[in-house]
């Protein structure tokens, strides 16, 4: 319900209250029945009336019989003038027991000050309130251009840099800046300046936020956050004004640290939008340019920034004097992976066959995020299975989980179905285990997760962040192990391998496209990427060569998925007996770890063979 509904539920509330109070004064609990002077006479000189309760010009009659009764008489005129006048005689009155009642107390006044006093008092509350709304609406309107910006509090759930494992350089770059914030005289005798901005890039879950957390925590200094969306509003100006209120606010707390998460949201290419140069977010970027680096620059202000597009922002934004410094947050290595992982184990019981070099050999490509994810999940596993501690088991499987979703153990399958996948997992596992350059299988399971129906898990021995062409081949001829299989066992293909092969047509393209590693071809590329204004910067290809080297290009890309396939199917053909014998323990316990894959094979003496490039 919103602030106008629960204000008008307060009013009716009010009303009927008030209705109750008018029926509580005014309304008597026995409505008692009325009878005339003159008959009121009569009962007297009858004796048949016990007592008369004179109230003003009212008589309360209590009868002899116990009944009730209301009558009235002249205001003027008492009682025993009344009866007088009507011919009842002093002995008769004589035995009924007249009392007057004095009117001037609460009911009385009640009586008279309620019906006028309560109206009045009511329409009263419900003007007050209407001017209320109007004026917090005025309000609202003069505190529109205002930001809401939040203060970090050091003291509550407090981080620092020890918190924050791996980025060994990025967080020497930080340091220097809260350095300089603690104590800036050895800096400003030397010459050094302030830095402006700090933009802090990386891929999504590399920390970006958590180090500006860290340097919160580290500094000792007024640390300002908030989001770059709440700048924008359908109100061109409002951004504008709300960014000056942000730097007036800092300023005024200097030296100070503000921190704006997710940039791109109002800092991308000024021109790249149908409204004009004048829309609101190219007039709240306008604004972060003044304020960073404009007339006045004797302010002590660090701007902080966090962004994954880096790509996208505006040029003036990024020139020296702006963001000065520029931190790029890669991906965790296997030592860094391994360091994250201790630092989300704290709190979590770990089991004595806990090896967490193992697990981090096992996440190549995974960002801090991700390992933090997955010690949760597996914490979540083992108390789902009612354990006080978690194992090795508990950390592999929640591996898979946040890499392919959870295992759909309860999908059903035909014996039909689970052959087929089996044997399809079979022929990426043989291929990869049978040429040099290919990754390491770690696991094979035909249990479906996510959107899989079985899966081959490899995992490079050490990290690598340059590959061959050779080590592209032999990804490339695991890609076709999957389909070869099917084809040479059941002389036909299924649906599962179209996933293997659209990314290995797009490898075969990016290898003659990108890397130029086609012999015929040569070393050069081919597309270049253009800016497509009205769509804010995004990358475009376009064609930068001949119809005719376009025909050489889809030539090139064949023959190297020929040549894949063919050292594929010459493994597959060449080594059944092996398919066959994974695929059927695989039938059989629908998971093979690493150690029981590669028993198999030494089993068959299988050697390697290098696929030549």
């Amino acid at each position: 319900m919103g602030k106008f509904g629960k204000s008008f539920l307060g009013i009716v509330t009010f009303l009927v209250l008030l209705a109750l109070v008018f029926s509580f004064f005014l309304t008597p609990a026995e409505e008692p029945s009325t009878i005339s002077i003159g008959a009121l006479a009569q009962k007297v000189e009858g004796s048949a009336v016990k007592s008369i309760a004179v109230s003003g010009d009212t008589l309360n009659v209590v009868f002899t019989d116990g009944s009730k009764a209301t009558s009235k008489k002249e205001t003027e005129t008492g009682i025993v003038e009344t009866m007088k006048n009507y011919g009842v005689s002093p002995e008769a009155l004589q035995k009924v027991d007249v009392s007057v009642t004095d009117e001037s107390g609460a009911r009385y006044w009640a009586g008279i000050l309620l019906p006028t006093v309560l109206p009045i008092l009511a329409m009263i509350l419900i003007f007050w309130w209407i001017f209320r709304q109007a004026k917090g609406g005025a309000n609202q309107a003069f505190t529109f251009g205002k930001v809401n910006i939040k203060l970090f509090s050091p003291n509550r759930d407090k981080v620092t840099f020890k918190d924050v494992a791996g980025l060994k350089e990025t967080k020497e770059e930080l340091e220097e800046v809260v350095d300089f914030l603690k104590s800036p005289k050895k800096f400003l005798d030397i010459g050094a300046r302030i830095p402006r901005g700090v933009l802090l890039m990386g891929a999504p879950g590399t920390g970006k936020t958590l180090l500006a957390r860290a340097v919160a925590g580290e500094s000792n200094v007024p640390f300002f956050h908030l989001s770059a969306s709440e700048f924008v509003e359908m109100f061109v100006g409002v951004g504008a004004s709300r960014v000056r209120d942000l730097f007036q606010t800092a300023k005024r707390a200097a030296p100070s640290i503000i921190f704006i998460d997710e940039i791109d949201a109002v800092g991308r290419e000024r021109g790249a939008g149908l409204g004009g140069g004048h829309d609101e977010r190219e007039q709240t970027l306008n604004q972060i340019l003044v304020e960073m680096d404009g007339f006045e620059r004797d302010s002590n202000v660090i701007v902080m920034a966090a962004t994954n597009r880096p790509d996208v922002l505006d040029a003036a934004l990024l020139r020296p004097g702006r963001f000065d410094r520029r931190v790029v947050l890669d991906l965790p290595d296997i030592k860094d992976r391994e360091e994250i992982l201790k630092i989300h184990a704290k709190g979590k019981p770990l089991g004595k066959s806990v090896d967490l070099k193992t697990i981090a050999v096992r996440t190549p490509g995974f960002a801090g995020a991700d390992l933090a994810n997955l010690m949760n999940e597996a914490a979540i596993l083992a108390a789902r299975n009612n354990k006080k501690e978690v194992s090795q088991l508990d950390l592999v499987n929640s591996i898979e989980k946040v890499m392919l979703g959870p295992a759909r153990k309860s999908r059903t399958i035909s014996d039909n179905e689970k052959k087929i996948t089996a044997y399809h997992e079979a022929g990426h596992a043989l291929v990869a285990a049978s040429l040099k350059g290919a990754d390491p299988v770690h696991k094979v399971s035909i249990v479906s997760r996510g959107m899989a129906g079985g899966y081959t898990l490899k995992l490079p021995i050490e990290e690598r962040h340059l590959k061959t062409k050779t080590e592209f081949l032999a990804d490339l001829a695991v890609s076709f192990g999957g389909f070869i299989s099917e084809s040479v066992v059941f002389k036909d293909v299924s649906t599962g391998s179209s996933n293997d092969l659209r990314q290995a047509t797009e490898m075969a393209h990016r290898l003659v496209t990108e890397y130029g590693m086609s012999e015929k071809l040569g070393p050069r590329t081919f597309g270049k990427t253009q800016d497509l204004i009205f769509l804010g910067r995004e990358l475009s290809s376009a064609k930068d060569y001949s119809e005719a080297t376009s025909g050489v290009i889809d030539e090139e890309v064949n023959l190297f998925i020929k040549k894949a396939f063919d050292a594929a199917k010459k493994i597959i053909t060449g080594h059944k007996n092996i398919l066959d014998k994974i695929a059927h323990i695989l039938m059989e316990q629908e998971t093979l770890e690493q150690d029981e894959f590669y028993a198999i094979i030494k089993s068959f003496n299988l050697k390697q063979v290098a696929l030549k490039a």
